[in-house]
């Protein structure tokens, strides 16, 4: 299927908008000095474990427990990805380190 200019612009358009009204529209419900809901209070602080969760659950769930070699290197990079979490607290550098060691496991280590 391919898209006219104008329906390429169209998406183009439809996304950033969206990008933008989920953005800005936290700091138009919520102003500087007004007290947020206790909900979005919790819901800032339990969402970004539930979702690291979910996709540890997701990047796992397709692992084969027949053989060392198909589970080990998930294993060994989901508990690096955690250890670099909790020594350095920083998602962009635990979850690149994870997926690099994942990689080089897969392609070299456990071929």
């Amino acid at each position: 299927m391919h898209l006219t200019p104008l329906q390429t612009l169209g998406i183009i358009v439809a996304v950033a908008l969206g990008t933008m009204v989920t953005r800005f529209l936290p700091f138009l419900l919520f102003p500087a000095g007004r007290k947020r809901p206790r909900i979005i209070g919790d819901l800032s602080r339990l969402l970004p474990p539930a979702a690291m969760g979910l996709l540890v659950v997701y990047a796992l769930r397709g692992v084969d427990f027949s053989a060392a070699g198909h589970w080990l290197p998930s294993l060994l990079a989901v508990a690096a990805t955690a250890a670099i979490h909790l020594w350095r607290r920083s998602v962009l550098l635990s979850v690149t380190a994870g997926t690099i060691l994942y990689m080089v496991l897969i392609q070299v280590v456990f071929i």
